[in-house]
């Protein structure tokens, strides 16, 4: 017979499995946040942390988390190296943990690319890409580099060809070969280094060995599920930018060979890794603040449900999640909210979508206390202001 569960169901599991399950408790504890736990078993737990912006990756580690403030994401990043920043899902900048990257380096470079969003006469030659890939890794290795440094290395190594200024970005023109950075990151020829002043550095990750493709695809979907599922082929082709038909053949794959199993999931098909089918009897209850394209808003499917009613129109951008720091409240999304730091003081803004509990707004202040000292705002100079957010979509 087929297991039928429901949304209360995997959303439990998803919390508990993200350490993001509360249970209302007092002030002094941390219920369902990790303790012992390193902070890269936390970010695997979470298949990645978005951080194209460093101190929203901070906010998703720490709330996640006991006692962790940027400090110790920041020497995770830049001392011993457990984690490295670098190109992870659809593209984008994430933190992943460093024994990881043979697993994500061969999913993501077996994923196929879409068609260049660049003219003819602008794009790379897959011989070409070969060669600035190859070549960033060589000038990255055992340094750090400057955007400009880099680029004067890439261009030395490969020809004058790579730095023509024909690459349209933010209103100006990039070099040539800026256009596969993201794949260098993925492929493990790059990642980011320290800031050098206000300067953006890159370097090469410690070198590894990349897992068998077909290994790694099965590994990731498997991760992803245990994560996020019950999930469909559609919801993992979503997160990883990666096309429907490829996702859902690649499903059909591991289901034939006994590695993913179909439930009902709110009375549709979706699957989970196989045996995994044991959910909570209880519903989370309690508050969280989420930051910026927190991994759980990205990830967890169906978004109509994840932002239900208000919510879908409120914190989501045309549809698109991450944009905004949101409230969940008893697992989905019930407000946004915004932080603004005067030296080391911090207001925190939340605009809840409905009325809150005398018990969720003492919740409430306590993780906007946790969120000042994850960013290490001042104890006791954390201000929690319930009203409206006036700020705008990454603001």
């Amino acid at each position: 017979m087929t297991l039928r569960i429901t949304w209360a169901e995997a959303g439990a599991r998803r919390l508990e499995r993200q350490f993001l399950a509360t249970s209302g408790a007092g002030p002094g504890t941390a219920p369902g946040r990790a303790s012992d736990t390193a902070l890269a078993d936390v970010v695997s737990a979470m298949c990645g942390a978005h951080a194209q912006v460093l101190s929203a990756a901070e906010v998703s580690v720490g709330v996640r988390t006991e006692g962790v403030t940027r400090a110790d994401v920041r020497a995770a990043l830049w001392e011993d190296r457990s984690l490295v920043k670098t190109h992870g899902p659809r593209g984008t900048v994430h933190l992943l943990p460093t024994r990881d990257l043979p697993l994500w380096s061969a999913a993501l470079t077996a994923v196929p690319s879409g068609a260049s969003p660049f003219r003819p006469d602008v794009r790379l030659t897959e011989e070409q890409a070969r060669q600035v890939v190859t070549a960033i890794g060589e000038a990255l290795d055992g340094t750090c580099l400057t955007i400009d440094e880099l680029s004067e290395e890439v261009v030395a190594r490969t020809g004058p060809w790579a730095g023509d200024l024909v690459m349209p970005a933010f209103q100006d023109l990039w070099p040539r070969w800026r256009q596969v950075t993201h794949r260098a990151g993925q492929s493990g020829a790059l990642c980011f280094g320290p800031n050098r002043g206000r300067q953006v550095t890159y370097t090469r990750p410690p070198h590894f060995t990349p897992l068998p493709p077909r290994e790694a695809l099965a590994t990731l979907v498997r991760r992803y599920l245990h994560a996020y599922g019950p999930a469909t082929p559609a919801h993992f082709a979503k997160w990883l930018a990666a096309p429907d038909g490829w996702a859902g053949g690649l499903f059909a794959t591991l289901a034939a060979d006994g590695e993913v199993e179909e439930v009902l999931f709110e009375g549709a098909p979706a699957w989970v890794a196989a045996g995994d089918t044991a959910f909570p009897d209880e519903p989370v209850r309690g508050v969280r603040l989420l930051p910026y394209f927190d991994a759980y808003a990205i990830a967890a499917q169906p978004r109509e449900l994840l932002f239900p009613g208000a919510a879908y129109r409120r914190a989501l951008a045309g549809g698109q999640a991450g944009n905004y720091p949101v409230l969940l409240v008893d697992g989905v999304v019930s407000g946004v909210w915004h932080q603004r730091r005067r030296g080391r003081r911090m207001t925190v803004t939340v605009e809840p979508l409905g009325r809150l509990t005398a018990r969720q707004e003492r919740e409430l202040g306590e993780r906007a206390e946790r969120v000042g000292e994850v960013l290490e705002a001042a104890p006791g100079l954390v201000e929690l202001v319930i009203g409206e957010v006036t700020t705008g979509p990454h603001a």
